[in-house]
């Protein structure tokens, strides 16, 4: 199939997208179909979807973010400690294996990001800004997040052909739900400024909490995110050739919240 602007804003609409909304997009471009101008097609069809009175947003972090030297290969952990990778706002490239579109929203003429380097998010709209900022350097995904703006919005979670074990805003409800002894991580980045900051949040690599004792079926957002939908939080739907989801915010971390207080708390 081949998916034009115009087409996957219809598609898109179709699924729920609400006009003048907040929406954050996690995108499989592989299992769209072929994209008329690839990313920025993507980018131009969600934009048309939400119209001009709309924000679109999505997950960056960074490309060169790791939480301890042990992440890097061997062979280079010399060379990075000499010179490590410098976080700095305005040049550093958006994780890569989130997809081609969120470093397609990072460069976009308006684009805005916030300042975290491990979970920054990138935006572009009119609620752009305010979703952006502030985000807190010890509380990344908790209450005072973009994430949390998010689902203040009464905003939507798009996963367009994006498996739905990358629901990134599941971290946010790991965040703020009431259960002890979550996983935490410290870690340093150097920035742009010269100033070497710690950091220390919830670890989202692993996750906050043993979902390995669970013994899931697959992985552990994919399952919350299935029993969300077998419970009316959300809706399916085909986009392209893709099999997409989208989740209403509040619902989604309520949701996930409650599913996993119940599980650990």
């Amino acid at each position: 199939m081949t998916l034009t602007r115009s087409r996957l804003a219809e598609d898109l609409r179709r699924l729920g997208v609400r006009e003048g909304g907040v929406v954050m997009v996690h995108t499989r471009m592989s299992a769209l179909g072929w994209m008329v101008g690839a990313a920025e097609g993507v980018v131009r069809g969600l934009l048309e979807a939400v119209g001009p009175s709309g924000t679109v947003m999505a997950y960056a972090s960074w490309e060169e973010h790791v939480y301890m030297d042990a992440d890097r290969p061997e062979e280079h952990r010399a060379a990075y400690r000499e010179e490590p990778p410098v976080f700095d706002l305005l040049i550093s490239e958006a994780a890569r294996d989130h997809g081609r579109v969120p470093e397609r929203i990072r460069t976009w003429p308006g684009a805005e990001r916030s300042h975290h380097p491990e979970a920054s998010v990138v935006a572009i709209g009119p609620r752009a800004r305010w979703l952006c900022d502030p985000h807190p350097d010890d509380d990344a995904y908790g209450a005072e997040s973009p994430f949390a703006r998010l689902v203040e919005a009464d905003g939507q979670v798009l996963m367009l052909a994006a498996p739905l074990e990358t629901i990134t805003l599941l971290h946010h409800a790991e965040a703020i739900a009431r259960v002890p002894g979550k996983r935490m991580i410290t870690y340093r980045i150097l920035l742009a400024s010269g100033e070497e900051r710690e950091y220390t949040d919830i670890e989202t690599s692993q996750g906050a909490f043993d979902y390995a004792r669970l013994d899931l079926s697959a992985e552990d957002f994919e399952v919350i995110g299935r029993a969300a939908l077998d419970a009316g939080v959300g809706v399916r739907g085909t986009v392209g050739e893709g099999e997409s989801h989208m989740f209403p915010a509040p619902e989604l971390v309520r949701f996930g919240v409650a599913w996993m207080e119940e599980r650990f708390g």
